[in-house]
């Protein structure tokens, strides 16, 4: 079986990431966004009708739709939820290294269409 690469769209909240590592949201406010986030991508990863794999690799992607710096760190608070929704959708059993490889997210700077989706790597190069 050959290495399949597969994009789960994701939302963004007014434009940005739902969740960043520098956020103060009040609790009630970050578990909606953390439940939005992860019913995504598990729907998204349900419609891509896989079945429950040994292994995968994912990466989370942020195209701004500007030029701004900024740290592609702050992204692993929304890629977090995103993987646990690899899970729910029973993708990976779960998402310990035995199961899942994860990269840091990456940031695509440049004019366009703000734009957050997960890069989900399957078959024997994950």
């Amino acid at each position: 079986m050959s290495e399949t690469v597969h994009e789960i769209e994701l939302p963004l909240h007014a434009g940005k990431p739902p969740l960043t590592m520098n956020q103060r949201l009040n609790r009630y406010e970050k578990a909606r966004r953390t439940r939005t986030l992860r019913e995504a991508a598990s729907w998204q990863a349900a419609k891509l009708k896989l079945g429950t794999l040994d292994h995968v690799s994912v990466q989370l992607h942020y195209a701004p739709g500007d030029n701004r710096g900024r740290d592609s760190d702050n992204l692993v608070a929304t890629q977090k939820p995103a993987v646990d929704g690899l899970v729910d959708a029973k993708l990976i059993p779960t998402d310990t290294p035995e199961h899942l490889t994860w990269w840091a997210p990456a940031i695509h700077p440049g004019p366009g269409k703000p734009r957050l989706w997960l890069v989900v790597h399957t078959g024997p190069s994950t």
